[in-house]
């Protein structure tokens, strides 16, 4: 199979965005409840970022939508603002602002993104997932779907809503979530249902779902779920129109609007960047995406979405996962569930709103576990812990913070271990025994920054009276200009006053060090010049 043919899954495909669908739906609605934005602004978001940043991002896989992540920004900036329609504007120029990222060439920033980092922030979400769900999966759906946050709208943590839902299950929605569970499995088990591409495993469990609510609901039973907190509700036609908002542009003075454009268009770029570095290390086929075409993607999405009403979009994770999960292989995948959303949220919202959230929980659910799976932490153990501890950080700054605070977490953790490592290679110790007494040889790494100076001082300073000391730099490319002068206060002062035999060489001219070989009296000559 041509991995990179449009057309070369195309079953896989229609099967998979068909997933990313059903996933996007209640997160699309969620988001915009929970960004104090009309409803249907995540739908409007959720179809351009599916159809066309899908077909102009290089990424075959990733997904494109309202993120949680701004949910706390777009709410801050439509209350300040004044109005959604002027925060539209600010949306526009955030797009604006991404497509000159893109031709700036910031897409390259992902490249410092270590893999310990982008694998704990892949861990996390998929530990957010489930703490998420699990309440939704009890029929406890005090929480919006899009609110990823661990201090909930509400005030509560996720941790209390996750122990106060375990007093108000709802029978038939728990009974309906472990049934979907049941399904999903059985569909990822059975090699026979595992090939039937055109029929996921999701739809079995939303059609098992609707039918089953129906059959309660049927049958007067006390299982029922009847009420619509329990169930995908999409806005009526007469909400959308009273919701809908056109962008005002008059506020394009009001200096408020470039900020908030600047910040979405700044943290839009940045999630967007993690989360396609995410995606790329979840492609079976490990294709790369062209990070500086997706920013210019993302603006022209963002541009539209702001001229039609809709919210911020970025890359996200969950339904870019959902869709490799599913079994999705190229960019249809994705136009094809922006296309479901428009053709369903417009034309038969009556029959989505029976869908019962805890079934949808399940499909998340089991989302949230393929990306947060024992397996990975077992991996990044075995790494070592330079690898393991920053992974182990990201994952509990992201599920105690939030997505970006906690990577800028992780990302400082990896730098001190970089440094750490950086300080261990700074040169090679070798000593042998002789004769005449000890030698030893100090060879130096090939890059000699300002941050080695106090270990290779502390060595220097601990070489034996009387012994023979070779500084090897044949291999160096580059040496620090502090390390230069400590090696060579240590050539004209410690050497002689020690009486050690020191051989320099290897050394650049530049460095104005000159190769020696036990010269001390030449050195004693230096030292008087040196003063």
């Amino acid at each position: 199979m041509n991995t990179h043919s449009f057309f070369s899954n195309v079953r896989g495909d229609l099967a998979a965005g068909l997933v990313v669908f059903l996933v996007a739906l209640p997160l699309c609605l969620g988001i915009a409840l929970a960004s104090g934005a009309p409803l249907f602004s995540g739908i409007i978001s959720g179809v351009i970022g599916g159809i066309v940043v899908g077909f102009l991002s290089n990424s075959a896989l990733s997904v494109t939508g309202p993120a949680a992540g701004l949910t706390a920004i777009v709410l801050t900036a439509i209350s300040d603002l004044g109005g959604f329609d002027i925060f539209l504007v600010a949306v526009i120029l955030a797009g604006v602002i991404q497509i000159v990222f893109g031709f700036l060439k910031a897409g390259s920033f992902s490249n410092y993104f270590p893999t310990s980092v982008i694998e704990g922030m892949l861990a996390a979400i998929g530990i957010i997932i489930i703490l998420k769900q699990i309440p939704h999966a009890f029929g406890h759906d005090i929480d919006n779907e899009g609110d990823f946050f661990f201090i909930e709208k509400s005030g509560h943590t996720t941790f209390d809503t996750l122990i106060e839902s375990i007093n108000y299950i709802h029978t038939g929605a728990l009974i309906i979530a472990l049934l979907s569970l049941a399904i999903l499995f059985i569909w990822e088990k059975i090699p026979f249902l595992k090939k039937i591409k055109v029929v996921p495993g999701a739809l079995v469990v939303v059609v098992v779902s609707i039918l089953l609510n129906e059959f309660f609901i049927q049958s007067d039973s006390s299982l029922a779920i009847v009420t619509q907190n329990h169930l995908v509700s999409l806005p009526s036609f007469t909400e959308i129109r009273s919701g809908f908002a056109m962008p005002n542009f008059t506020s394009l003075t009001n200096e408020k609007v470039w900020i908030v454009a600047v910040t979405i268009a700044v943290i839009a770029s940045i999630e967007t960047l993690l989360c396609v570095e995410a995606t790329d290390k979840l492609d079976p086929y490990k294709r790369f995406t062209n990070t500086n075409r997706e920013l210019k993607a993302q603006g022209i999405g963002n541009i539209l979405s702001g001229f039609l009403g809709g919210l911020p979009m970025t890359s996200v994770v969950v339904r870019s996962s959902a869709n490799i999960n599913s079994g999705g292989r190229t960019k249809l995948a994705t136009i094809f569930h922006g296309f479901l959303l428009i053709l369903f949220a417009l034309s038969i919202p009556f029959v989505l709103n029976k869908i019962p959230l805890a079934a949808l929980a399940a499909v998340l659910l089991m989302v949230g576990y393929k990306l947060a799976k024992p397996s990975v932490f077992i991996h990044l153990w075995k790494n070592g812990y330079s690898q393991f501890i920053p992974f182990v950080i990201t994952v509990i700054a992201v599920v105690r913070i939030d997505l970006l605070k906690g990577v800028a977490i992780g990302l400082g953790v990896s730098v001190l271990f970089i440094l750490y490592q950086n300080l261990k290679i700074a040169y090679s110790f070798k000593k042998e025994s002789s004769q005449n007494g000890d030698v030893i040889t100090i060879k130096l790494a090939q890059e000699v920054s300002f941050l080695n100076k106090a270990a290779i001082k502390n060595t220097l300073g601990s070489i034996p009276e009387g012994s023979e000391l070779i500084i090897d730099a044949s291999s160096t490319n580059y040496i620090d200009f502090d390390v230069v002068e400590l090696i060579k206060d240590f050539r004209n002062v410690k050497a002689e006053d020690k009486k050690i035999k020191l051989t320099l060489k290897g050394f650049k001219d530049h460095y104005d060090i000159e190769t020696t070989e036990f010269k001390h009296v030449k050195i004693k000559d230096e030292k008087k010049q040196y003063k």
